[in-house]
């Protein structure tokens, strides 16, 4: 597993480090860079973490730069059902939900290469959790509690999030969801600036993780 967790810059760090955050991130979007990672990327990349971690949002942007397709689990739940994931909530309940997800993300790892951006509670799915390990490469897109609240106050119709205190659940989400996002085969924390710099460690840690892999395998 890579995990980009000694980064300084991923948690704010200093003026400085943010600046040296963000020159990683030109160096691994670099194009010659990117298409050395995409010639290594044989299955699904699946994208996993909490709400407001940046899945969707860096999902779009890794994709566009390897130019796969882009894939948001979410939306195709929404197609599925025919209506919303507050409205499947609402009026079928969250085991409904989730064994609709879990139907879905199963067929969706049966289409060629490409990024999907998941739930925050699909990894969490023993049976999901492990089709995602059989077929594809899982990536935990991790933020800090600050971080995520910040990012979740921009919307109001997250199910897990009505009428409660949203600090208290999403702390409580990371307490219960972290060990099961922590089985994902790389790691990277979500950086509170430009999604550039997050998606330049993505790349970094996709390179990062086919040497590793390389050098196990020789």
């Amino acid at each position: 597993m890579v995990d980009t967790s000694h980064d300084n810059a991923v948690h704010g760090g200093t003026a400085g480090g943010r600046a040296g955050s963000r020159e990683t991130a030109d160096l691994a979007l670099d194009k010659a860079f990117g298409q050395g990672v995409l010639a290594q990327v044989t299955k699904p990349i699946v994208l996993v973490g909490l709400m407001g971690a940046g899945k969707s949002c860096i999902g779009k942007r890794l994709a566009s730069h390897l130019g796969l397709p882009f894939v948001d689990a979410d939306r195709e739940i929404e197609a599925a059902a025919g209506c919303s994931i507050p409205d499947i909530f609402a009026m079928h309940g969250e085991k409904a939900f989730r064994d609709g997800e879990r139907r879905v993300i199963q067929r969706l790892l049966g289409n060629p290469v490409h990024v999907l951006a998941t739930g925050g509670g699909a990894f969490v799915d023993p049976t999901t959790r492990a089709l995602v390990k059989e077929r594809a490469l899982s990536i935990w897109i991790r933020a800090d509690l600050d971080l995520l609240l910040k990012r979740v106050s921009r919307r109001n119709d997250r199910p897990l999030l009505q009428n409660v205190d949203p600090r208290a659940k999403l702390a409580e989400l990371i307490e219960t969801r972290h060990p099961f996002y922590a089985e994902a085969d790389i790691i990277v924390d979500s950086a509170d600036g430009p999604p550039e710099v997050t998606l330049g460690k993505v790349m970094e840690a996709l390179h990062d993780h086919f040497a590793k892999t390389k050098e196990a395998a020789s």
